[in-house]
């Protein structure tokens, strides 16, 4: 393909198709049919495998080069395929969606605004790493950040995959708890946001829509080229992969600081329920990856509060993701997430003891 065609601009129409055409390819490839084929083996085994966090053992690796090694090696296997994806996919969002489109559907704090971004988040069931890229490309074609944080915590709280892997190797009043807790988390969150948001914020966001509306009938140059989109992905891979590389190395040779000794000695206890909900907001896992691990805990007798605590605070987001999320987030928009996973983790643990989980 010449030079000429890759920096040929393409209609609106067409670039909404390529951008359905990456999502729904590559979801397919790399979500929907591993993840049918393993609920299958779940419904069967009542297992998805072993915890990536210490395996069977119950404490992690002593802080080591090895042990962040080994970590991000088993980690990266997981998740590559859906890094990529989410890469090609938040590229193309960026160059492709039309920005008054994107702004009708996702560009208000209100709750149809949030709904929809929880709604295409579902089909998505990225982890909070991979589902960044993507976020990025939205709120920089005007999606606001309230619809842009559901749409990012929806892709985990909410994962189907995960909700129907948790029913079967944990029992479905853990998965009934995920959603009882998953729900209010999100919607909240978002009120938050909005709540708390700068004025100067919304009024340069109600600018940029009606900018877009006009930029877009009256410069057709505007629209997207499969260079850019090529450009952007180069551009947003070098900036993002070799922090998180970084961060994932770290938290790989901490896991025996973040998780001491995994036992009957972690009780019920607040503040273990209270340290748990920190350790799993920090903490990156693979998707649905919080199964097995909890899987494992509760087998080596950790009590149910720290349990739930990591079930609700493990998957949605972590270091690594919040880092990367800076490039679409404020830091008061990124502390409010961050409070309130941790929150919601605190309390699906003081709810799992009292209902005698």
């Amino acid at each position: 393909m010449t030079t000429a065609r890759l920096s040929r601009p393409l209609s609106n129409a067409l670039g909404v198709t390529l951008i359905a055409v990456i999502a729904i390819g590559g979801l397919a490839y790399v979500k929907w049919l591993p993840y049918f084929h393993k609920a299958i083996l779940a419904s069967t085994n009542h297992s998805i495998g072993h915890s990536i966090l210490m395996g069977d053992a119950a404490e992690a690796p002593p802080v080591s080069w090895k042990a962040a090694l080994d970590y991000s090696l088993a980690y990266g296997k997981s998740i590559w395929q859906a890094m990529v994806l989410g890469l090609l996919l938040g590229a193309a969002v960026q160059e492709f969606a039309p920005r008054a489109w994107l702004a009708r559907l996702l560009g208000a704090s209100d709750f149809r605004s949030v709904t929809i971004g929880v709604l295409m988040a579902i089909p998505g069931m990225m982890c909070t790493c991979c589902a960044a890229p993507v976020v990025i490309g939205l709120r920089r074609r005007n999606a606001s950040a309230a619809a842009g944080a559901a749409f990012w915590l929806g892709n985990t709280v909410l994962n189907p995959a995960t909700l129907v892997f948790m029913g079967f190797v944990l029992g479905w009043k853990w998965t009934g708890l995920r959603l009882a807790l998953g729900i209010p988390l999100i919607f909240g969150m978002s009120y938050l946001i909005h709540r708390f948001a700068f004025a100067d914020e919304i009024k340069i966001l109600k600018e940029g829509i009606d900018l877009s509306a006009a930029d877009y009938e009256a410069y057709p140059e505007s629209r997207g080229t499969l260079q850019g989109w090529l450009s952007r992905f180069l551009s947003m891979a070098a900036s993002l992969i070799p922090e998180y590389v970084l961060l994932v190395l770290i938290l790989g040779a901490s896991r025996a600081w973040l998780f001491p000794h995994m036992g009957i000695a972690v009780g019920n206890e607040l503040y273990w329920i209270v340290l748990m909900s920190l350790a799993g907001l920090l903490f990156v896992i693979p998707t649905a990856g919080e199964v097995p691990i909890v899987q494992a805990m509760l087998a080596l007798g950790v009590g149910v509060g720290p349990a739930a605590a990591l079930l609700m605070t493990l998957a949605p987001v972590s270091l690594p993701s919040l880092v990367m999320a800076k490039k679409a987030f404020s830091l008061r928009t990124l502390a409010i997430v961050g409070a309130s996973v941790v929150m919601v983790g605190i309390a699906a643990g003081v709810l799992a003891v009292r209902l005698g989980f």
